[in-house]
């Protein structure tokens, strides 16, 4: 039988105030069986572990993300840092390079990290993992690209707004996915703001020959000649299977990356980095630290669009 490759792709922190935005993709080898496993509702044993990410994690808990982690980079990683180092799209050392160094560790500091889900769960996932694999769907690679506040205010002062910025992300992910399968993949990806013509935004896949198969409001798709199709769709996160992993996924990294923050100026209030009270009590706060410690405002807070 026939294999193809698919690729799940979606972003967390998108909206948020604080911390990163990050998109992650999951790519699997995918036979007819598979295939046809994708396109219904996931059988209970395997939905039981696998959904829409705002349902099974949350700022407060993120263990079933981070289960999904470990089990797709290496349940035997040491640390949280071992596996977000092998998730990494970029590396740290290229995220780190706009950090002013005595700023560093606001971000990119792993001290005090461990994990956090259990022994259990991490089995679970790897037991999902090996039933989807039996049933045609092969999971390969996982990656995320992390948009980092000073590099989202960076971009937005080129004019280049957030969900630009989560666009070519997307962009970056499947471009390095298509190369890792060696053949043409199908990507299915979240819904990037109420975009509907995409072909005016593209930024890797900016000036590439493509046709345009649909532009709607709910899904709009592109064939590029080498590469394969990509599909925008809105609430990916909640119907496909492999937009779920992702997500999980990119919500661990999310939290784990702004919890570094919130350790780094010694809070225990552990904020979510969005617009509500926690986050607000949080930037108030950290004024002072962040202003003895010669904090550049645009590494620590997202500036808001005129059109926001």
């Amino acid at each position: 039988m026939s294999a193809s490759f698919r690729i799940g792709v979606d972003e967390n922190g998108l909206g948020a105030r604080l911390g990163p935005m990050v998109v992650t993709a999951v790519l699997a080898r995918v036979d007819p069986s598979g295939a046809r496993l994708l396109s219904r509702k996931l059988p209970k044993r395997i939905a039981e572990l696998i959904g829409d990410s705002k349902q099974r994690v949350s700022h407060d808990d993120v263990a079933l993300g981070e289960a999904w982690a470990r089990a797709l980079v290496d349940p035997e990683a040491p640390c949280p840092e071992a596996v977000f180092g092998r998730l990494s799209l970029e590396g740290v050392e290229r995220l780190a390079v706009p950090c002013p160094e005595h700023v560093h560790a606001q971000c990119w500091s792993a001290h005090g990290e461990s994990f956090s889900a259990e022994h259990q769960l991490v089995a679970g996932a790897l037991r999902v993992r090996a039933e989807l694999a039996a049933r045609g769907v092969e999971v390969l690679s996982v990656k995320s690209s992390v948009i980092c506040t000073e590099r989202l205010n960076a971009a937005l002062a080129a004019g280049k707004n957030r969900f630009v910025a989560d666009l070519h992300a997307m962009e970056s992910l499947v471009l390095a996915h298509r190369a890792q399968a060696q053949a043409d993949v199908v990507a299915i990806c979240g819904k990037v703001g109420g975009m509907a013509d995409y072909s005016r935004f593209f930024g890797p896949l900016g000036g590439r020959l493509h046709v345009v198969l649909e532009q709607r409001r709910a899904h709009s798709a592109y064939r590029f000649p080498g590469l394969g199709e990509l599909h925008f769709v809105r609430d990916a996160d909640a119907s496909d299977a492999l937009v779920m992993l992702a997500s999980l996924v990119g919500k661990w990294v999310r939290e784990l990356l702004m919890a570094r923050v919130a350790r780094w100026y010694d809070d225990a209030g552990a904020p979510s980095g969005y617009h509500d009270p926690v986050t607000a009590r949080f930037v108030e706060a950290t004024a002072l630290v962040r202003h003895g410690r010669r904090v550049p405002d645009t590494c620590f807070e997202r500036v808001r669009a005129r059109d926001e």
